[in-house]
């Protein structure tokens, strides 16, 4: 059976691009004009992939990602949006989204990210880890929840996708370059955007943030977490 992409944009000659690129990869498609009806699709039923519009009648795309994760549904989501500035992408980013591509799109390029983020999506899911310790940190690979010394952090998408990637790899040394790789993808975000993400990860597992002990710079490099 192929794999099913769920298309939700409120522009009828948008919607039919997107499901002729899709179809034309090999993948099956369905399509909605509204994001209240995205949400009554994926009560009952499940998909491997979401393309999620921002501008739209009634809620738009920032709040449906928002719902969709809040309901601890993983499905990867690519925001394929007219808006460009580099705010909405790096906050699309922060509430969920997998990637950011703004219109007008090419369409072998969106093609290739979505067979691209669905495989990498479940290859996460077959490699994942039931729970993972390590020092005060414990993290449940099938509930995406993280706990110090027994009491959850709540972390956003990204925030979430780092932490896993420094449990899983104590002590070792990760490049911004290598960072931006392992957690953004092919996604384009401001340079800056590791720092402010691993300066919140700190506020929130660190026993003093202006005293790192667990995410550390490594001075000309990169980061390391220990334990």
């Amino acid at each position: 059976m192929a794999d099913k992409v769920l298309i939700v944009d409120d522009d009828a000659a948008v919607l039919s691009l997107l499901n002729k690129v899709i179809r034309s990869n090999g993948l099956d498609a369905e399509c909605t004009e509204s994001a209240e009806k995205a949400l009554e699709l994926l009560n009952g039923q499940t998909y491997d992939l979401i393309l999620m519009d921002v501008n739209m009648h009634g809620m738009d795309g920032f709040t449906a990602v928002e719902c969709i994760r809040s309901r601890g549904i993983q499905t990867p989501i690519i925001i394929v949006s007219g808006r460009k500035e580099d705010f909405d992408t790096l906050y699309g980013l922060d509430i969920g989204a997998d990637d950011y591509i703004t219109k007008p799109f090419n369409p072998v390029t969106l093609g290739a990210k979505v067979k691209a983020l669905i495989r990498r999506s479940r290859n996460n899911q077959t490699e994942a880890e039931p729970t993972i310790v390590a020092g005060p940190f414990t993290y449940n690979a099938s509930t995406l929840r993280l706990y110090k010394n027994g009491v959850e952090i709540s972390l956003s998408a990204k925030e979430n996708a780092m932490m896993k990637l420094f449990i899983d790899n104590v002590n070792r040394i990760f490049s911004k370059d290598m960072l931006y790789d392992m957690i953004w993808g092919e996604a384009i975000i401001d340079e800056n955007a590791i720092m402010v993400y691993v300066n919140r990860l700190r506020q929130k597992i660190e026993d003093d943030p202006t005293k790192p002990h667990y995410i550390q710079n490594v001075r000309g490099v990169g980061y390391r977490f220990v334990v």
